[in-house]
């Protein structure tokens, strides 16, 4: 089941659902959505010349972007091609019995900006900003302002609430995170560090 906007405002009401700040919900909470804004932060990806990024390399990721923050009453510019990490101004708490997925507002689709590449599920038990995957698809740069609307958070009931949510207890790699976060892939278990995908399946 898909929460309404009458069971979002309850959920919120009682605390069992957390977008904070919410400073407009008669704005922000739409028919069966949230809307939520952009941030300050942004990760750029720097041109590289090395031949490839191993995911399972840590070094090699951070190595490969950069941080940007916005000042107060300036836009971020995103070129045609790009892909920025970029962060909600919110931060959220799923309950156990809910997950949420990010849409992107259909006034940003319409410009070719996209907010999500393929994370757009929020699992159960999770808190934190949201790191967004924005791409611009157009062929014009698109300026993004901060505190602007630019995704919307959905959110379906699930049958029970989740055994094992996310957090802690999964060794969750994003559990409270602030500001974008750069990919942890490494932290998976199917890498050890040291091995490469090459090498991982050798008997």
């Amino acid at each position: 089941m898909i929460l309404s906007d009458a069971e979002i405002a309850r959920r919120l009401d009682e605390g069992s659902l957390v977008v904070d700040p919410l400073d407009d919900p008669d704005l922000q909470i739409q028919p069966a959505s949230v809307d939520l804004r952009l941030g300050r932060e942004f990760l750029e990806f720097r041109r590289t010349n090395i031949p490839c990024i191993h995911p399972d390399d840590e070094r090699e990721v951070d190595e490969y972007v950069s941080e940007t923050v916005v000042e107060q009453g300036d836009d971020f510019v995103l070129h045609p091609g790009d892909f920025v990490l970029g962060t909600t101004h919110e931060r959220v708490e799923i309950p156990a019995d809910l997950i949420a997925h990010v849409q992107g507002r259909s006034s940003m689709g319409r410009l070719a900006v996209v907010v999500h590449a393929t994370a757009g599920v929020v699992d159960p038990g999770y808190r934190g900003q949201i790191t967004l995957e924005l791409s611009n698809l157009g062929a014009a740069p698109v300026a993004l302002t901060p505190g602007m609307r630019i995704s919307q958070l959905i959110f379906t009931e699930l049958t029970e609430p989740a055994e094992r949510p996310y957090g802690a207890e999964r060794g969750s790699k994003y559990q409270d995170q602030s500001g974008p976060q750069a990919s942890r892939i490494g932290g998976d278990e199917e890498f050890d560090g040291e091995q490469r995908s090459g090498e991982r399946f050798k008997d």
